[in-house]
Parts: structure tokens; sequence; C-alpha cells
């Protein structure tokens, strides 16, 4: 792309193109990004950076991979478009089942969406149905953690435990309730020399706030296997283990929402495998294409489907896009690259590595935390390592989008800094890495992050 041909698109952009989360204004133009191969990605001046975040936590079979782009247009040819409007189509068809076969348990009904939200508004919507249907029609709230995202739909907005994102939108869609996140870095301070105790700590919370909502008005927990924003926090041993007895105790339906977590973000095809349970929905995206075209989908139990299973009933909710043929098309060949390649066996045998390399980190005054799981993981930045102070909002602001982004971005590496909770930098790299990636991701990280230390 020549200069000139890159600075209409970038004009272009500036006039007419409104980003998703994006400030405006002056000054602010987004970066172009032209193409991606493997691991890495180029701009529009031809500078290479590394997907340090698989585009979004999503492009899990890398860049460039010509076989996805085949099958999407070898199914277009064939049948571009059909909804799932009491209608079915070969390739969705396919998916559902070859999902059903990695879903845990009796996770044998398949709901397409579009994407990741639209999936947990799906969840939601099911849970007050079922409940509706089984004679417990006051069943209709939802527990969920701080801090958490999930999603910006009404619905999810509700769910998500994020108030500067829901303040611009209120009133939500009522329901939501909040329970401490498993973030053991700031755990209070009588739990800090005992995970298991934390994590039941935490779980219990769920149980409190189920009996001060009333058992008979909470239909539903969502949580994520590994929590997102705030930087990655895994739960604690024991702690799904727990929260799957207080979900039965109660009669309460347990939402795994692996819009992020699942296709081998943490080792297996859903991450409730990997902590070892088994929830009444999963609801997941991002990876399930590799991003190479959208969709998502919540996955639903048998009991669940039971109610909607008499000839007259009906879920009275669906997405014009949803399960999409070419969509479905391009993840049955994402998951046959899966399959044929390893890569969930080849995160759960390298996230070791990954881990002790970015553990090196800790050396710097200004990492307090590394943690995370498989390929996910967040470094979390310190004030005072010895007190785990943080930063103001003023500090913060001036660490993360003053320095860290722009100077992570010139250094080559594309990943995340952020402020939803406590300072962050998110690296969740394509699935196909190994140890040559994370030495250079170390490198980078290391260069900048020694950088901000000397600033501050």
């Amino acid at each position: 792309m020549t200069s000139t041909q890159a600075g209409e698109l970038s004009a272009k952009a500036d006039r007419h193109l409104w980003g998703h989360f994006a400030r405006h204004g002056a000054g602010i133009t987004p970066p172009i990004i032209t193409r991606g191969e493997g691991v890495h990605i180029w701009d529009d001046s031809g500078k290479r950076y590394i997907d340090g975040l698989s585009g979004l936590f999503v492009v899990q079979v890398g860049h460039g991979r010509a076989e996805l782009a085949e099958a999407a247009a070898k199914q277009a040819e064939t049948l571009a478009f059909f909804p799932l409007w009491s209608y079915a189509t070969p390739p969705a068809i396919e998916l559902a089942d070859r999902l059903a076969t990695y879903a845990p348990g009796d996770l044998n009904r398949v709901f397409f969406t579009t994407g990741g939200g639209e999936a947990v508004e799906s969840a939601w919507k099911l849970a007050k149905q079922y409940f509706k249907l089984t004679g417990k029609p006051g069943k209709h709230k939802v527990v969920s953690r701080a801090i958490a995202y999930h999603g910006t739909p009404q619905g999810a907005l509700a769910i998500t435990g994020l108030p500067a994102f829901k303040a611009p939108f209120e009133p939500l869609t009522p329901g939501g309730f909040r329970v401490p996140n498993t973030n053991f870095y700031r755990a209070p301070e009588q739990y800090r020399t005992d995970i298991k105790a934390f994590g039941e700590y935490c779980a219990d919370r769920i149980a409190e706030a189920i009996e001060f909502e009333g058992p008979d008005t909470v239909a539903a927990v969502f949580l994520e296997p590994v929590q997102n924003a705030g930087g990655c926090f895994p739960p604690p041993p024991g702690y799904f283990e727990r929260v799957r007895e207080i979900c039965d105790e109660y009669d309460v339906l347990l939402v795994s929402d692996e819009v992020i977590c699942a296709y081998g973000r943490i080792g297996s095809m859903f991450a409730c495998d990997d902590f070892n349970y088994v929830p009444d929905m999963i609801t997941c995206a991002k990876g399930l294409t590799s991003g190479y075209s959208p969709i998502g989908a919540m996955i639903a139990s048998d009991k669940l489907f039971e109610p909607f299973n008499d000839g007259q009933t009906v879920f009275p909710h669906g997405y014009t896009f949803g399960g999409h043929p070419v969509s479905s098309a391009v993840a049955l060949a994402n998951l046959d690259i899966f399959e044929r390649e390893g890569l969930n066996d080849h995160v759960r045998q390298t996230a070791p590595a990954f881990r002790s390399t970015l553990e090196k980190l800790l050396d710097l005054p200004i990492v307090g935390d590394v943690r995370g799981e498989g390929f996910f993981y967040g470094i979390e930045l310190v004030k005072d390592k010895t007190t785990r102070e943080s930063f103001d909002d003023e500090e913060s602001e001036r660490l993360l989008r003053g320095y860290l982004t722009p100077a992570l971005w010139d250094a080559g590496l594309y990943c995340r800094a952020d402020d939803r909770g406590d300072p962050v930098v998110q690296l969740a790299p394509p699935l196909i890495c190994g140890q040559a990636e994370f030495d250079a991701i170390y490198e980078i990280l290391h260069g900048v992050l020694t950088e901000a230390g000397r600033r501050l």
C-alpha cells in the first residue's frame, strides 16, 4: 500500500468509521491492519507486529489459513444463506452435532448466534423461560462476579460487573447481582496464604447472594472459567466443585461463559473440562471459527430442552444470521485443523513454558502478579510491590494510555493494556505459538515495562 493510499484510508476512517470501545477526536486515528500471517499482523505502512491477543482472543489457528477461506467460498457457492427459523442447513446440523460431542455431560442442544454477547443473552432468556415452563416463574435473577464482562446487549450488560460500562445505558434489564471474583492477588488478608480457603470463601458468597435475594427468584449463575476483565483470574482449587454444589442445592442453573476460554484457549475444547465441572449451559463464540467468519453458540443440557420438546412450545428467540451456513462451514474446517494439528495438546504441553517465560517479568519492580492459564495471561502492574499498592485513576491513565499502549505497539507487540480492574497487560497469543514467540513477547514486554518503571 502506498503512502497516498494509506493517507486516504486514514482520512476515510477519521470521517466515517465509528470504532468499538474507541476514543475519537482530533489527532486520534486508528492503526489500520491490512494483513495477517501465522502469529503476525501488518499495518498499512508494512510494519510487522506479534499478534499477542489473537485479534481479540479469537484467532486460535493463526492468520492466513487458506483452507478456511476456501471452506467459506465453497459453502457460499452451494448455499450462501438460509435461516434456522424452522429450517435447517447441512453445515449447521453437522456443527451442532460436533459441538455436542465435545461438550460435557448431557449438553446436547446447540442454539446458534452470531457472537458471544448474543449467546449470553440467549442463555439468560432460556433460563427465565425454562423456569416459567417448569412451575417456578419467579426465578429470573442472575448472579455474576465483580468486574466480570459478559457482553454489551442489554441483558448481557446487566450481567456484566463493570459500572463504567453500564452507567451510560441505565436503567438496565433488572435482575443482575454481583459476588466477589477470584482475584487471589487481591484476596482479603486472612486468605492470602490459603488459596483453597479463598476459593471456598468466594464460592460461598454465591450461596449467600442466592439466600439474600431468595432462592425462588434466582435463575442462574454466570461464570467464566478464567475471568477476563480485571486481568485473567483463574479459579482456586475446588471453587467450581463448590459452585456446582450450590447451584444444585438451590435449583439454580450454572452457565459457563466460555466466549474467550473455549476452543483451546485453556487447553480443552471447553474450559469447564479443564476445571472439572459440568455446567447446565455453555456460551461460546470467538475461537469457534478462529475469527474467519462470525458465529456463536449457546449449548444447553437435554434437561433444559425437554420442556420445548412437546411439539408445541417455542423458544421465541433467534437471530437472522445465527448458524449462518458459511460460518458453520468455516467452524467445521477450523475444528478439523484443531484435531489434525493437535492444538489442544500443544497448549497443554507448552503452557507451562509460556507461564515460566512471563513469570521472569516478576523481577521488575512494576510487575506485581503474573496469572492465568493455558494461553491466557494477565500481568498486573503495581505502584509498590511490597504493599501491592495500585495506581489511582490519573496515574493509570498516564501509564496505560499515555505510555504502555503506544510503546508496546511501537515495539512490535499487539496486546491489551487494560484498567477495568487494576492495571494489567493481557496476553492471549494464537495457539500455534511456541517458545520462540514466548521469548519475543517477553523481550518486548521486559523492555517496555522497564522503561515504564523508570518513568514512574
